[in-house]
């Protein structure tokens, strides 16, 4: 028989390449994820993992049997979960992944929504990447992740539900002294020679969005910076290293040495979504939170076109 904990130590070894980080990610020392790891090729009766000086690899049993923990570890998660729904909404735990964006405008709204109508229950939230969120919601880590789709790429990803929540247009973001900072509206052609600053090309939705509305205008943009954090963003386009593509979710702070201008009445969107795991049990908590989610979405959207319609 498979101990299940040391499945959880071994995904976590296969996920960071090393036992000195995974036993970190665990709050284990390094020696006792050795041990765990040996007794479990003990109980496999086979070599799941290989190391060199380059760090840790897994074996083909050992990546076979990651692939299994994955679904086991879900399951286990799902037991834990019916089992606290009995007592419905005065107990249990929730735990939720979102990325930065969200994290600074969405969720504290449905956090505290959901606290106020639910403090019996327990939540957490872990700041991810969409593609680290889906992998912590696979992993039986988060039960709510949000998740960002494109419009041109709609491809459901399998075993996910996702419930639609937000509509999130893009921007143009440029240093306060660019010759085009007083026009009201820009169009991406306008700044067809410029420097971009963008997020990491292949890993970012946002960055998948512009360069398809590049593609769809004519023009292939000079990229000079790939980076994620748009506050690091503000800051280059504040010295005058270029512009950037940003969505209405990452202007929650502006610097007073850039100017956010639109790209019209139909810019380029990301739509922010909600996702479990398709063959998941739905508790109550999870439902009441997908709930707020949408609830606090739907608001944020209509002071959105508020402001919009003051501007």
């Amino acid at each position: 028989m498979l101990d299940v904990r040391r499945l959880r130590v071994l995904r976590e070894v296969a996920t960071h390449g090393s036992f000195s980080s995974a036993a970190e990610a665990l709050s284990y020392t390094q020696s006792a994820v050795s041990q765990q790891i040996a007794a479990l090729e003990r109980e496999a009766g086979s070599r799941l993992v290989e190391r060199s000086a380059r760090g840790v690899t897994l074996t083909d049993a050992g990546r076979a049997l990651v692939a299994h923990a994955d679904v086991i570890l879900a399951r286990l998660a799902d037991a834990e979960d019916e089992l606290q729904a009995i007592a419905g909404l005065r107990g249990g735990r929730l735990r939720l992944a979102a990325f930065a964006s969200a994290c600074a405008t969405l969720m504290p709204q449905a956090v505290a929504r959901f606290r106020e109508r639910h403090p019996g229950v327990e939540l957490s939230l872990c700041p991810a990447d969409p593609d680290d969120a889906l992998r912590l919601l696979r992993g039986g880590e988060s039960d709510i992740a949000l998740s960002i789709e494109t419009c041109f790429n709609t491809r459901s990803e399998p075993g996910i539900d996702t419930v639609a929540l937000l509509d999130d247009p893009m921007y143009i973001m440029l240093p306060r002294d660019h010759p085009m900072a007083d026009r009201p509206r820009l169009k991406l052609t306008d700044l067809a020679d410029e420097s971009w600053m963008i997020g990491t090309s292949g890993t970012c939705p946002d960055t998948s969005i512009f360069l398809n509305a590049c593609q769809a205008v004519g023009f292939a943009p000079n990229i000079a910076f790939n980076m994620d954090d748009y506050t690091a963003i503000q800051g280059f386009v504040a010295a005058g290293m270029g512009v950037s593509f940003v969505p209405d979710l990452a202007l929650v702070a502006v610097r007073d040495d850039v100017i956010v201008r639109s790209l019209g009445a139909r810019p380029p969107v990301r739509r922010i979504v909600a996702t479990t795991l398709a063959d998941s049990f739905r508790s109550p908590a999870k439902q009441a939170m997908l709930d707020v989610l949408v609830e606090v979405s739907a608001e944020f959207g209509a002071r959105r076109t508020e402001l919009a319609l003051a501007s």
